[in-house]
């Protein structure tokens, strides 16, 4: 029987007021930052920063994702044939480079460790992608049973690609009839949700196939709330 949720938890996990505010908040710092430019959409609230990896931080997190990655998962229940085939890796969080790299992320859009997941590293060989998706919770799924609580609903993500496959790898918003191609060095931000603070729709976007090279990026997601799978100290 799936877990059933007070209004009072179900506030707290996903209220669209206080998701509606850190909105508000992330996009005014953002705005004010001289680097990052707004993708100007009356859909979604995409920005950019580039060259915000240094050249020696993506060879050394590219390095980090070459030993350590393994086939990309999907939650259980959501499982499908061929629709998330890259490789993945959360990197060391007791890593002071990666330590370094993840609060820069955090100072740029105004947001703490605390509310964040660890990053984690994704390589794109030849023919591997990831299909239409949302960053989002999908608050019906049964892994809300569980993500919920721990954190809350994903409000932010943070993509940076670390190099440029000679050909593909684009990350589409097929909604927005738009891609981002990989451009090393560039930090890719959008909002997750709404306005209003709830879920956006049109968020919906995919790693495009790669056809000639490799693709590596890096993911950051933000909470609501706390992570309970917290940065150590």
């Amino acid at each position: 029987m799936a877990r059933v949720f007070s209004k009072k938890q179900i506030e707290r996990y996903a209220s669209p007021q206080r998701i509606a505010a850190l909105g508000r908040q992330v996009t005014e710092t953002l705005n004010a930052h001289p680097r990052v430019q707004w993708l100007e959409s009356p859909y979604v609230q995409l920005f950019v920063c580039q060259n915000f990896i240094s050249d020696e931080d993506c060879d050394l997190l590219i390095d980090m994702i070459d030993s350590d990655s393994q086939p990309s998962t999907l939650y259980e229940g959501t499982e499908r044939e061929g629709y998330r085939t890259s490789y993945s890796c959360n990197v060391d969080p007791n890593d002071p480079d990666i330590r370094r790299i993840d609060k820069t992320i955090c100072d740029l859009m105004g947001l703490p460790q605390s509310h964040s997941e660890v990053l984690q590293g994704q390589r794109y060989q030849v023919g591997q992608q990831f299909k239409d998706h949302h960053d989002y919770f999908h608050e019906t799924e049964k892994y809300w049973e569980y993500e919920g609580p721990n954190g809350g609903q994903r409000t932010w993500t943070a993509m940076a690609y670390l190099n440029e496959p000679e050909k593909g790898g684009a990350t589409a918003f097929p909604q927005l009839q738009y891609q981002v191609e990989p451009r090393r060095g560039m930090l890719l931000i959008w909002n997750n949700m709404s306005r209003d603070g709830k879920p956006n729709i049109d968020t919906l976007h995919a790693g495009t196939a790669v056809e000639q090279g490799a693709k590596y990026i890096i993911t950051k997601w933000f909470r609501l709330n706390e992570w309970q799978k917290a940065w150590v100290r």
